[in-house]
């Protein structure tokens, strides 16, 4: 990490730069509108270095089940698409890119390398979406633009039998899908059949629930080396072909790991230097995925950000940050730390912290407490708050990755970026406070440097909480910063101790203990050297 601190800023292209509508419920792509790959503009590309973003991971960019047609795109059949616009997960094509996303959706492919090359140059590395367990359930019947040696998927299936080695897909033979009734937006299903039913992505019955991922189907990996296994390898080929960078590989505990073991090898003998992101979720296999596997990075959900949304929730205790970090120990740089993604409720929504005020000590400890990546969703930067019904979803404190929309808050942000014209559907005060920090982790003290948790000496200190407070010092080639975050509401003044162990241990140039006054406001940070 010694170049600096990995920032990853998680962008759905069908949202960027969709402005000047008034966005209908549930509404249609004429209706409501969406972005393009030509919206990601230099001026949004400039915006993104200048917060310190390394890594930019464009969601939902291969091909997806949609309810709107183009020329040679057929449309899925609404039953099986969530939502107006679709889920990112549910693809039709592994081949090819959403053709909504182009100007011309007939040269869509390439105006997405020309996406790649203008990120390329602005020195921000490109990442995608992998999803190696699930497909839509369309797949291979709304149009194919490229398929590997072994054909479309499930052509050649036996549907007579749940499961063979040669299947792709798993089976319920005498048994037609049963979907659910209603959306959850209230929209009665219509008609579609599906004889024998497949299981679904998430799974196993001919019988998926509302909440299921009903979409999808799940791919066969039960036998190892089968054409699955050969048939992914080709489609990351073909995406490191095109000059991506890495992969957000979705729901990596639900394939068999010796698959993602032979994946990742087998790519980075070819393109060594391509980054393999996992989510998973459970902490016990954390070690597995990374030693065993050969994952770059991981999601630390289960860990720091339930540990810090509890706190923020006043449920949980910072004592849990410095078991966390003790029970990771080595596997800290692997961990990829975040406050909000997609499948995570915003920050400021209702539902979770309730304002962006409360962002500084939680964002403090995800970006700073480590040398591990962070990642940044759309919006956050602004206090966006998820509070938009937009249709399938309804108000769940998200922003949908189902409808035809766009956040206010990163619509406001596009229009300045264009026309220097202020926008004031964002929280200035998140902003400075991203900026800010974002700069302050660039510095190499705090990408790169030693890390000392300080609060195991301070439990008894003036001042100091011991579940609502948490200091810990950074420490490089002579530069020492000492942090301290406030998780509660009140101001607060707190003497910090500073140990002998801890001055030797990031070669202070005091030589003995000593104490630092600070003086923390209400749900912030402060930081000073030390």
């Amino acid at each position: 990490m010694s170049e600096g601190k990995m920032i990853i800023y998680q962008m759905l292209p069908r949202l960027w730069g969709n402005m000047g509508c008034d966005y209908a419920r549930s509404g249609t792509l004429e209706e409501n509108g969406c972005g393009k790959f030509s919206k990601i503009d230099d001026k949004s590309l400039t915006y993104l270095k200048g917060l310190g973003v390394t890594h930019v991971w464009y969601t939902g960019v291969i091909r997806h089940a949609t309810t709107e047609s183009f020329e040679g795109c057929p449309a899925s059949n609404p039953m099986v698409v969530k939502g107006k616009a679709g889920s990112p997960y549910a693809i039709v094509d592994y081949f090819d890119v959403n053709p909504y996303l182009a100007e011309n959706p007939a040269d869509r492919m390439g105006e997405f390398e020309s996406l790649v090359n203008r990120t390329h140059a602005r020195g921000i590395k490109v990442i995608i979406d992998f999803i190696p367990n699930h497909v839509s359930r369309d797949y291979g019947k709304v149009g194919i633009v490229r398929e590997p040696d072994e054909g479309t998927l499930g052509a050649e299936d036996d549907s007579t039998v749940h499961w063979r080695p040669e299947n792709d897909f798993f089976y319920y033979p005498g048994q037609e899908l049963t979907l659910p009734v209603r959306s959850p937006s209230g929209g009665a299903f219509g008609s579609y059949h599906e004889y024998p039913a497949k299981a679904s992505g998430n799974i196993f019955s001919p019988s998926p629930g509302v909440n299921d991922w009903y979409e999808t189907i799940r791919l066969n990996y039960c036998d190892f080396h089968t054409k699955t296994w050969n048939r992914m390898l080709e489609i990351v080929r073909y995406w490191c072909g095109k000059g991506v960078d890495g992969f957000r590989c979705d729901m990596v505990e639900m394939v068999p790991w010796q698959f993602m073991k032979w994946l990742i090898s087998s790519v980075k003998k070819e393109f060594p230097d391509v980054l393999f992101i996992a989510e998973v979720y459970r902490k016990d296999l954390y070690r597995h995925y990374v030693g065993e596997v050969g994952f770059d990075y991981l999601y630390d959900k289960s860990g720091l950000y339930d540990i810090l949304r509890a706190i923020v929730e006043g449920h949980g205790t910072t004592k849990s940050i410095t078991s966390n970090w003790q029970s990771l120990g080595d596997l800290q740089p692997h961990m990829l730390n975040f406050l909000e993604n997609h499948d995570e409720q915003r920050f400021a929504s209702r539902f979770f912290a309730g304002s962006a005020g409360k962002a500084g000590a939680p964002l403090c400890v995800s970006l700073m407490f480590n040398t591990a990546p962070f990642m940044i969703y759309s919006g956050e930067e602004l206090g966006e708050r998820g509070e938009d019904e937009e249709g399938f979803s309804g108000l769940d404190g998200r922003t949908s990755i189902f409808d035809w929309w766009s956040p206010g808050s990163t619509a406001g942000l596009y229009e300045y970026l264009q026309t220097n014209k202020p926008f004031f559907g964002f929280d200035p005060g998140t902003l400075s406070l991203f900026i800010d920090s974002l700069e302050l982790a660039g510095r190499p003290v705090v990408a790169a440097g030693m890390t000392y948790d300080l609060c195991y000496c301070n439990m008894d200190s003036p001042g100091f909480d011991p579940d609502r407070h948490f200091v810990f010092a950074r420490s490089l080639d002579g530069e020492s910063l000492l942090f301290a975050c406030n998780f509660s509401g009140e101001d607060a003044d707190i003497l910090v101790k500073i140990p002998a162990e801890a001055v030797a241990f990031m070669g202070l140039k005091k030589t003995e203990a000593f104490e630092v006054n600070v003086s923390v406001k209400a749900y912030g940070y402060s930081v000073l050297p030390v």
